[in-house]
């Protein structure tokens, strides 16, 4: 099979290249070829790291990845593990599936252990900028020099007899493992990165489990209903290890009420089992915001700020609770005064941030149609504006023509474009379904160069322009254009 290729740069970034390459169609087929031309004697720098991490199998890349056991081999990632002494078994760990949010959820949580005194690791998907992104210790990423010793440890231990060759995410996420064990960290904080029941990171037992809001992504791998989808993401139940879920839709909530009686593992819900409520309002000294209110036996948060904007992003704030409560409940010692001093600092890159000024360009990574439909009820909540430009770009495997729906709540013009991607859908299927939809015409371009050109030419100062789409499209607008990179101010 060919297809256009894409390499990473210095700074850990996916970019597209024109040459055509020949692709494995699974992990293994390339052989030992693949793992002795990424040992560890010739991993000696940080170009040496991201070079190796090129030449394994990256569905987040692929078009064509079959979510079985071959594909997502959890035997393979548990022998690779065992190869480097079991790493993951050396801390304790928060794991957080689900469809939307996730990113968001474990920030929340991260911020809230740190706020507490401790030292929390994260790992999550994908990256936006540098790939060093998805391992951090506090707010510090990996360094480069950290990232290179633990990229060469993971490609010696893969060379060894009978483990077998490990995809990109594989290797990452052991290489996260590895840093958490020797940085000593207290809790890792650990993202799914796809489904939950074959993921990578499916062989840790966390202190606790946290499912976000589920809905449909990934249809093509996951199944096409919801009550498939959840089956899925439940794959992350373990005996007795607590489960805390935001709230659900019925199917949903039934499934995950079934495989947690089946695995023997303790649930609870956001807004049911846990006293949760929220409501959006606007004040002088603080803007737009919502505030929320979670009671438990032993934690009682009332009319909390939410520090990130939408009402999405209060249900996240929930579920984080929720499982701070849970790991209290589990003997960590929990101030929940110093949690929310460290919850107010939370930031986080890509969601709802503005890029740009005068003109006011916000980006947002949401990229399936649950997603976009938060993002434009959240944008219309709190940010003002004359009027909205939406860019939108995004892989011709998601849910097009209802992400295309949802734009449609907050989009006074839509400018349709390429992502830098072989997976990108074409902009002019996304301007049809869009017309068949609506009945009203959007613009094409080829490129977010002359996307940004149409909407600067058509926005004033008062206007918003909004970026969103794909993970792909976010970095390009954030290494061209930002400015002054800081997180939306709501408006009063």
């Amino acid at each position: 099979m060919f297809v256009k290729s894409a390499r990473v740069d210095e700074s850990g970034i996916f970019v597209r290249i024109g040459n055509m390459t020949r692709v494995s169609s699974s992990p293994a087929s390339n052989g030992r070829a693949r793992a002795s031309s990424g040992s560890s004697g010739s991993i000696k720098t940080y170009r040496n790291a991201l070079a190796y991490l090129d030449t394994l199998t990256n569905h987040e890349l692929s078009s064509r990845s079959a979510y079985n056991q071959q594909s997502f081999n959890l035997a393979r990632m548990q022998r690779l593990l065992a190869a480097l002494g079991n790493p993951h078994r050396a801390f304790p760990s928060a794991h957080v599936a689900g469809t939307k949010g996730k990113g968001s959820t474990c920030a929340m949580l991260g911020a809230m252990l740190k706020g507490c005194g401790f030292t929390v690791g994260s790992y999550s998907s994908p990256h936006i900028l540098d790939v060093r992104e998805r391992i951090q210790i506090g707010d510090e990423l990996i360094s480069q020099s950290d990232f290179t010793r633990m990229i060469a440890a993971v490609s010696k231990a893969a060379a060894k007899p009978k483990v077998g060759d490990p995809t990109y995410f594989e290797v990452l996420t052991a290489a996260a493992f590895l840093y958490f064990k020797e940085a000593g960290v207290d809790i890792a904080v650990i993202e799914v990165g796809l489904g939950g029941r074959l993921d990578s990171t499916n062989v840790i037992k966390p202190e606790v489990v946290g499912i976000t809001s589920i809905s449909h992504d990934h249809q093509q791998l996951l199944g096409t209903t919801l009550a498939q989808i959840a089956e899925e993401k439940a794959g992350t139940f373990k005996p007795k290890v607590p489960v805390v879920s935001a709230p659900q839709r019925p199917e949903v909530k039934e499934t995950l009420r079934r495989v947690a009686a089946e695995v023997g593992a303790p649930l609870r819900f956001t807004g049911d089992e846990i006293e949760f409520s929220y409501r959006f309002e606007a004040t002088r000294g603080i803007g737009r915001h919502t505030r929320l209110c979670l009671t438990t036996p032993v934690s009682r948060f009332e009319h909390l700020h939410v520090p990130l904007l939408g009402e999405h992003q209060a249900i996240n704030c929930g579920l984080a609770l929720g499982m701070l409560d849970t790991l209290k409940q589990r003997g960590f010692k929990i101030d929940d005064q110093q949690a929310m001093d460290g919850l107010a600092s939370v930031r986080i890159p890509g969601r709802m941030e503005i890029i740009r000024e005068h003109p006011r360009v916000l980006v947002d990574v949401a990229h399936n149609a649950a997603s976009v439909d938060a993002l434009m009820r959240a944008i219309g909540q709190n940010v003002l504006s004359d009027s909205m430009v939406v860019i939108f770009g995004c892989r011709r495997d998601k849910d097009i023509p209802g992400m295309i729906r949802a734009i449609q709540l907050g989009a006074d013009k839509i400018i349709f474009t390429r992502t830098q991607s072989p997976r990108s859908a074409d902009p002019a299927d996304l301007a049809a379904e869009y017309t068949e939809q609506s009945g009203r015409n959007a613009q094409v371009t080829q490129s977010l160069d002359d996307a940004m050109h149409i909407a600067l030419s058509a926005a004033g100062r008062e206007d918003l322009i909004c970026i969103a789409g794909s993970f792909v499209l976010v970095a390009e607008a954030k290494r061209k254009y930002t400015q002054k990179p800081e997180a939306v101010e709501s408006s009063t």
